[in-house]
Formats: C-alpha cells, sequence, structure tokens
C-alpha cells in the first residue's frame, strides 16, 4: 500500500514536471517566434509583433495601433537585407509578402502594376505570356518589389542602370495614413528617398514598374586577364549593341587566388522567343550547394569547385536561353543555416580604370586577414545618382562577395575588422559599398561613401518626425 502510494505520488511529480516543461517549452517557443533576425542570422532582436499586411486598410489600422501604443513599425519582404533593415527592438515589424496582387499588365505599354509584397517570379510569371520581361533586379526572382525598391537593386543588364530608373510611380502610405502617389513629377522628392530608402519613408503599396522585350540570347563564355578587364569591358562589351547582358566571376581558389577570371555575355539572336519562353525551375540544386560547402570548410574545396568552373565553361562554349530565364535563381546561396556559422553578402563598387589596382591591393589585404571568402561575382553598374543614396557616382564595376564567418561576438569582431579595411581600400580608389548587408562600416565611412547621408537621415525626419518607421540600420547610422 504504502509502495502504491510512493508510486501515485512520483507519478503525479513527474505529470507536474513534464507539465511545467511543456508550459515553459511553449512559452519560450512562442517568444522565440518573436525574436526576429534575417537570412544573416547577426542581429536576432525581440520584436513587439510580427503582423501581415494584405489590405490597405489593415496596414493603416497597423500603423494607427502602433502610433496609439507609441510604438515603432519596421518593414518586411524576404528579409535578404543582413543588417537588421527589416525589424527593430520591441517593434511592430509589418510583413507584406501577403501584399502581393499582380493588380495589371499593359502590353502595350510595356507596364506592369503590382503590390510591393509580390516577388520577381511572381512578375515573370504574369509577363511572360506577353513575351516581356524586366529591365533591372537581382540574379535570383525570390524578393520582393518593395524590398528591392528599397535598397535600389542593381542587375546584370548592361543598358539599364539600378531599380529606380525602371519605376515610373507607386503609392506609398506615409506616417500619418496618407496614401501619396509618388513619380518624377509628384511628389518628387520622395520619389529619390523612398527608391533606396530601406523603409524608412512609409509602405510601397502599388507599384508601376516598366518592362523590355523577352528576347533569345547566346551565352558566351570568355577567360580574360583581370588587368585587362576595364579595356576589354569597354570595347568588347559596351561598344557591342548586340550584348545586352554580362556576368563575371574572379576565382577565390588560392590557386588561382583573384588572378583567374571569366565572363559570360548575352547575345541577342532573332530566334523567335515563343521556342525558349518557357519558364524554368532552377537545376543542379544539390550539385551547387555541395560545391559550396566545399568551398566553406576547406581550400581544396575552393580549388576543386574552380577547377569544375573551368571545365563547364570553357573558352568558345555557348547555349541559349531566353532573357526571362536568365533571371531565375542561380544558385540557393543565401539559405545556408549553419549552427555556428553563416553566410553574408558585402559589396563595393570600384571605378572602371581602379579595377586591377584594387584587385591586386585585395588580393594582399586577403592572403593577409584570411576572410574565408567563398565567390566574388562581377557587375557593371551604370553611373545613376537619382536616388538619395546612390551608390555609383560614375560607372563602376561592383564586386559582389558571399562570405562564411562565424556568429560569435568574437567572429563578428574580426569579420568587421576585415571588412573595414576593405571598404578604406574602395574609399581610397573613389569608390562606394553597398548598404543592404551588416553594419560593420563605420558611421565615418558611411558618410564619405554616401555623401548626401546626413541630408538623407534630416529628410526622414522631416517627413516622419516621430521616427514611426524604424530599423536597425537607422539605428546604426541615422539617429
Amino acid at each position: 500500500m504504502k509502495r502504491r502510494k510512493i508510486i501515485t505520488i512520483l507519478v503525479i511529480l513527474f505529470i507536474i514536471f513534464y507539465a511545467a516543461v511543456f508550459l515553459y517549452s511553449f512559452e519560450s517557443k512562442n517568444a522565440d517566434e518573436l525574436l526576429m533576425t534575417d537570412v544573416g542570422r547577426l542581429v536576432p532582436t525581440k520584436v513587439k509583433e510580427v503582423k501581415q499586411g494584405q489590405e490597405t486598410e489593415q496596414i493603416k489600422e497597423i500603423l494607427q495601433e502602433a502610433k496609439e501604443n507609441k510604438l515603432h513599425i519596421s518593414i518586411a519582404g524576404k528579409q535578404h537585407s543582413q543588417g537588421g533593415h527589416t525589424y527593430y527592438k520591441d517593434a511592430i515589424v509589418l510583413d507584406m509578402t501577403t501584399y502581393n496582387r499582380v493588380i495589371e499588365v499593359l502590353p502595350e505599354e510595356k507596364l506592369i502594376t503590382v503590390q510591393s509584397g509580390a516577388t520577381w517570379a511572381d512578375v515573370q510569371e504574369a509577363i511572360n505570356p506577353y513575351n516581356l520581361s524586366i529591365k533591372t533586379m537581382q540574379a535570383p526572382n525570390i524578393f520582393t518589389i518593395g524590398g528591392s525598391m528599397s535598397v535600389n537593386v542593381h542587375g546584370r543588364d548592361i543598358r539599364f542602370g539600378p531599380l529606380i530608373e525602371s519605376i515610373r510611380s507607386f503609392r506609398l502610405m506615409n506616417a500619418k495614413g496618407e496614401i501619396l502617389h509618388v513619380s518624377r513629377t509628384e511628389n518628387a522628392e520622395l520619389f529619390r528617398l523612398v527608391n533606396g530608402g530601406y523603409g524608412l519613408f512609409g509602405v510601397i503599396l502599388e507599384v508601376d514598374i516598366e518592362l523590355t522585350d523577352d528576347v533569345v540570347y547566346q551565352a558566351k563564355y570568355e577567360w580574360i586577364d583581370y588587368r585587362q578587364y576595364p579595356q576589354y569591358f569597354r570595347k568588347e562589351i559596351l561598344a557591342n549593341p548586340d550584348i545586352d547582358l554580362h556576368n563575371s566571376r574572379i576565382s577565390i581558389a588560392p590557386n588561382h587566388f583573384l588572378t583567374d577570371m571569366y565572363v559570360t555575355n548575352y547575345y541577342k539572336t532573332d530566334i523567335d522567343v515563343n521556342d525558349y519562353n518557357e519558364l524554368l525551375d532552377e537545376k543542379y540544386v544539390r550539385r551547387n550547394k555541395f560545391a559550396f560547402g566545399l568551398s566553406r570548410h576547406s581550400d581544396w574545396g575552393k580549388n576543386f569547385v574552380w577547377f569544375v568552373q573551368k571545365q563547364a565553361f570553357k573558352d568558345g562554349k555557348e547555349e541559349w536561353i531566353s532573357r526571362n530565364n536568365v533571371m531565375r535563381p542561380e544558385v540557393q546561396f543565401l539559405d545556408y543555416d549553419g549552427k555556428n556559422d553563416t553566410d553574408i553578402l558585402q559589396e563595393y563598387f570600384v571605378p572602371f580604370d581602379a579595377f586591377p589596382e584594387f584587385i591586386d591591393r585585395l588580393r594582399d589585404l586577403l592572403k593577409t586577414e584570411k576572410l574565408n571568402v567563398l565567390n566574388i561575382t562581377v557587375r557593371y553598374v551604370p553611373k545613376n545618382e537619382e536616388a538619395y543614396l546612390s551608390y555609383a557616382k560614375e560607372d563602376m564595376f561592383a564586386l559582389v562577395f558571399l562570405i562564411n564567418q562565424g556568429i560569435s561576438q568574437k567572429e563578428i569582431e574580426r569579420t568587421g575588422d576585415v571588412v573595414r579595411k576593405i571598404v578604406d581600400l574602395t574609399l581610397e580608389m573613389n569608390g562606394s559599398y553597398y548598404l543592404p548587408y551588416y553594419h560593420y562600416p563605420t558611421k565615418e565611412q558611411m558618410k564619405t561613401a554616401y555623401p548626401q547621408a546626413d541630408r538623407f537621415f534630416q529628410k526622414k525626419r522631416e517627413y516622419d518626425p516621430k521616427e514611426l518607421f524604424m530599423n536597425q540600420f537607422y539605428e546604426e547610422y541615422g539617429r
């Protein structure tokens, strides 16, 4: 009898203990859901709430609720910016990915109207039947229109500059809950502030985007001397009207560190686009992830991956592909979820003729600092100073770095030291760097790279004096 009582007591204690653990786990899970981060995973932050915007009135109510409760609003899309641009401590995060309808395609005008939470993939699906294509976007098509506008992306098309060039107009909900029509002739200052404005001036609603024709390209690969790249680009690429798209990579493999370089040029053809316009999904996902895995953790892996690329993209190799399919995902490189490390992006803009010297000095710097660079893509960015925070004050080459780093504070500080040295080198050569990534650069470096930064942040406070729209980027550089 006594034994039975003991067993009963033990069972009850176990149930109580289990229930306590369950409740704690449940509460922790709910709490963790409010621990917001982005794809870089370096700045996790507890937010007040995440709310999805599906209708204009609903978005207005969310803004009003934030004002009544003296809370901030952060605006999020796919959250591929990596420096806390889409959230803020104890703020309401407005998730715009559900505000994603394609409203209208006007084939004759080559114009599409979409809600800002739609992705480039949504746009491609809508315009492909009309043999139309996007002018400027990132290489993958997974990002939202509003997010792409907020960072003023650039792309592969050498005939079109940053995204701001192909935005005709948009509707913006400001801090008062008013809906403004914004274009180059109406609320023109906001046009220059919101494009490349990192969600600090209001909620982008519907967007009118100018399109171009979808065509079939003949893709050709060439291996070149990096020291001749500026001259090659001017004479062989820019001067050739048949080339629309261009991309290049320079080796990060230790055996050919920042010396080997190959380019991909896309030549217009007269082939009927209807023979090639079926939208294709990404190929070789597992293979590409495996390759990045090898590069991530060993020098021999980097050498092997570059060897494979040299075999795959030999001089003179050709293939035919539609413009819309060129602008599909290449490699799903930002979904790495390491326990102790993460992949981040950094990007530097270098004037044309400074490219060879920049590469030589970068090579010396990186050999000393041992930064784990997985890939460097080189793109052309033509001069465009329309946005307040413009990064191309002259024709530039953009070097997009994919970097693997640890997520401990020590590793963050170590990577930061190297990044600031690269930024110093870039600024010394009259270059710039891209703002959507982790805030390693100092405020002084930021203001040097973006001379209108102080005025930009001043305009932020004029349009939003109570700072309803907030994020960690503004906290770091603007307040």
